[in-house]
């Protein structure tokens, strides 16, 4: 197995990039595939909440980069979707932080196991954005419509010139159902602004802050932020899918 690692960036907080995570990951298992979702935030993680497997994780990925323990005996499976796994950041910084080198070498074994892992980077561009991309395959950048969220955007971008052509996305998140009708024009222009091809278009959902709260990943329905992440699920594996009708 070869797999493909997908880290998940934004310029700055509040984007939506821990639940797009949580949420294309469980998408991609659903398909019956095996997705690791990979929090790289140390001491700001929340992709265990937002996948409803708080607590559950004994080990986090600078247990396994530094050889404390195996990838294996680190990684949660969540427990009612099947291969659905977590590799959870530490709860506060301690120790020697990880490496880049270590960082490429785990997401080597990654690949071994895994057909997805999607790593959802610290916002920011920090140290802790460089370690998270550093060794990806491909980068999505999430952001909103917000003019400050979309110049974030743009800078995130310049920082990922290291990633060749093609694997670059962008995500627009929390689109409200008011700015639907100057959507078009407010899509194109996230486009123009940030310079990447667009993933997808995940729309404000209220289920998604309920389904966090009640530590539940976000199942498919037929409408709504669920369906928008099954959509960009089908379009990272290759498949054309037009973007969703969103009312």
């Amino acid at each position: 197995m070869t797999g493909q690692c997908i880290v998940v960036v934004s310029g700055k907080g509040g984007t939506g990039k821990t639940s797009f995570t949580a949420g294309v990951g469980s998408a991609l298992a659903q398909e019956g595939l095996r997705v690791l979702c990979f929090d790289c935030d140390v001491g700001l993680r929340n992709l265990d909440i937002a996948l409803g497997l708080s607590d559950r994780a004994m080990m986090d990925f600078t247990d396994v980069a530094q050889g404390r323990c195996s990838l294996e005996n680190a990684v949660v499976e969540h427990p009612d979707i099947p291969g659905l796994f977590l590799l959870t950041a530490p709860s506060r910084p301690r120790g020697r932080p990880v490496t880049e080198a270590q960082m490429k070498k785990l997401l080597q074994a990654v690949r071994g196991q895994f057909q997805y892992c999607l790593l959802d980077a610290p916002a920011g561009l920090g140290s802790g954005f460089q370690l998270a991309s550093c060794g990806a395959d491909r980068a999505v950048v999430v952001t909103t419509s917000d003019a400050s969220s979309l110049r974030d955007a743009q800078h995130t971008v310049m920082e990922l010139n290291h990633f060749p052509a093609g694997s670059l996305h962008l995500a627009v998140n929390r689109v409200r159902n008011k700015m639907l009708r100057n959507m078009h024009a407010t899509i194109d222009d996230a486009i123009d602004k940030a310079g990447l091809p667009l993933i997808g278009v995940i729309p404000e959902d209220d289920a998604l802050p309920l389904a966090q709260n009640r530590g539940v990943p976000l199942l498919p329905r037929s409408r709504g932020a669920a369906a928008a992440y099954r959509n960009i699920a089908g379009r990272l594996q290759g498949r054309r899918v037009p973007l969703m009708r969103m009312r």
